[in-house]
C-alpha cells in the first residue's frame, strides 16, 4: 500500500515531463544549522538548484504524509520547531503514524526520492563509520542505504568526524562507487583534502551521469556516492579542524551521547570551537554540492531524452 504521499505540483509536473529534479534532505535545517541559518541555507540551496537548471524538491514528513516538494512555509516549520524527529530508514514508517514533524535524513531522502522517481540528491556530508565503532558498532545507515538505493548522492565526502578510513572500506565492501570529482583525494567535508585516495575521478558531470545510467543497465542496484571538494576559497585545512574534532568527541563520549545523537551534538560543538567558522563552511558546501547535483540532473535528463 502506497504511504500517504503529497509530492509538490511543481516536483509532479518536472517529473511528468522528464525534467531535471534534484531531492534534498531537510535534517539539515531541523538538525544541522541553528536558526535562522538554517531555513537561510535551504532557501539559498533551492535558488542554486534552480538557477542551474533543474527543480528542488526538499522531502519531509509533516501532518502524516511524506511531502516531496516542501513549502517555504514548511521549510520555516521545521526550521523552528523543537520536536522533529531525524527519520532514516528504520524509523520512517513511524514518523508517518507519529504525527510529529519529521526531518529526513541521508537514507530517508533517498527512500523517498527513489519511491517517486527523482534520481539526484544534493546533501551536505554522508553518514559513515562512527570513531570508535569497534566497541560501539555505531555506523550511519546511509551506508547501508548506498547500496541497496538506486540514487546519486552528492555530498562532500562523509563528515570529517568520522572515521574516514573505515568509510571508505565500508563503502568498497557493500560496492558503492565512490567518485570523487575534479579531485585525485576524497574530501573531508570542511576540507578538500582528508589524504585518502580517489577511489575513482570524474570530472564531467554528464560522465557521471552516464557512469550511473551504465550501472542501471547491468542491474547492479544501489547509489552511486559523488564527492565534490569544498569550494578553495571556503575550506578549513584538516590540520586546523583536528583539534576541534578530537575535543567535540572527547566531550561526546565523556557524557555518553549516542545514537543519533551524537552528530548533532558533534556539529554543534564544533560549531562553538571554530568559533563559528565550520557554519560559514558548511553553507558553502551544501550549496556547491546542489549545484553539481544539477548539473548532473540536467545532464541525465538529456541524456534520457536522446534514448
Amino acid at each position: 500500500m502506497m504511504p500517504a504521499l503529497a509530492v509538490s505540483a511543481e516536483v509532479s509536473s518536472a517529473l511528468a515531463a522528464g525534467k531535471p529534479v534534484v531531492a534534498l534532505e531537510t535534517t539539515i535545517v531541523s538538525h544541522g544549522m541553528p536558526w535562522p541559518e538554517n531555513l537561510e541555507t535551504a532557501l539559498s540551496v533551492e535558488d542554486v538548484v534552480r538557477d542551474a537548471g533543474a527543480i528542488p524538491a526538499a522531502i519531509a514528513v509533516l501532518d502524516g504524509k511524506l511531502r516531496v516538494g516542501v513549502s517555504r512555509a514548511e521549510l520555516e516549520r521545521l526550521a523552528k520547531a523543537k520536536d522533529v524527529l531525524k527519520l532514516s530508514r528504520a524509523d520512517l514508517a513511524f514518523g508517518l503514524v507519529s504525527g510529529r514533524p519529521g526531518a529526513t535524513t541521508v537514507a530517508a531522502t533517498m527512500i523517498v526520492a527513489r519511491l517517486v522517481g527523482i534520481g539526484v540528491f544534493a546533501t551536505g556530508g554522508i553518514g559513515g563509520v562512527h570513531r570508535g565503532a569497534a566497541t560501539s558498532f555505531d555506523i550511519s545507515a546511509d551506508l547501508q542505504e548506498l547500496a541497496r538505493t538506486d540514487v546519486i548522492v552528492v555530498a562532500a565526502g562523509a563528515k570529517a568526524l568520522l572515521d574516514l578510513p573505515k568509510t571508505l572500506e565500508v563503502l568498497e565492501t557493500l560496492g558503492v562507487p565512490v567518485v570523487c570529482y575534479r579531485s585525485d583525494v576524497f574530501p573531508a567535508f570542511w576540507s578538500r583534502d582528508s589524504g585518502l585516495p580517489a577511489p575513482i575521478r570524474m570530472d564531467d558531470p554528464a560522465a557521471i551521469a552516464a557512469f550511473a545510467g551504465a550501472r542501471r543497465g547491468l542491474a547492479l542496484g544501489g547509489g552511486l556516492l559523488v564527492a565534490n571538494p569544498v569550494p578553495v576559497d571556503a575550506e578549513i585545512p584538516a590540520a586546523d579542524m583536528q583539534a576541534a574534532i578530537e575535543a567535540a568527541n572527547d566531550e561526546a563520549a565523556a557524557q555518553r551521547i549516542s545514537g543519533k545523537a551524537v552528530t548533532p551534538f558533534l556539529l554543534d560543538r564544533i560549531l562553538k570551537l571554530t568559533g563559528g567558522r565550520s557554519l560559514a563552511t558548511n553553507v558553502a558546501l551544501v550549496r556547491n554540492n546542489a549545484r553539481l547535483a544539477a548539473e548532473i540532473a540536467v545532464a541525465a535528463a538529456a541524456g534520457a531524452g536522446k534514448s
